[in-house]
């Protein structure tokens, strides 16, 4: 049940976290979504190590774990202009 339970909150939270990244309403809210984006890596990691077939989704959520935490600490954390942000597309 609680493994069950893992699996569709992960699922569903990463559903809403890229809901909200995609509908780029700002630096605090796209942080917002990547923070639900880690809760439901965590969820997933421990339903893929914990369920019987599915340790293919633990190991991928531990990647997306990693660049989950990259975008709460450049969302949330790291101030806005305190690096470069690299060529635009408007300049390509």
């Amino acid at each position: 049940m609680v493994i069950t339970g893992l699996q569709y909150y992960g699922a569903v939270a990463g559903a809403i976290a890229a809901l909200i990244v995609s509908l780029d309403l700002g630096r605090r809210w796209t942080g917002i979504g990547f923070v639900i984006f880690v809760t439901s890596s965590i969820a997933l990691i421990l339903w893929g190590f914990l369920g019987p077939e599915a340790k293919g989704i633990g190991v991928q959520n531990i990647v997306l774990f990693a660049i989950n935490l990259i975008g709460v600490y450049r969302y949330l954390i790291r101030k806005s202009g305190d690096q470069d942000q690299g060529p635009s597309l408007t300049t390509i």
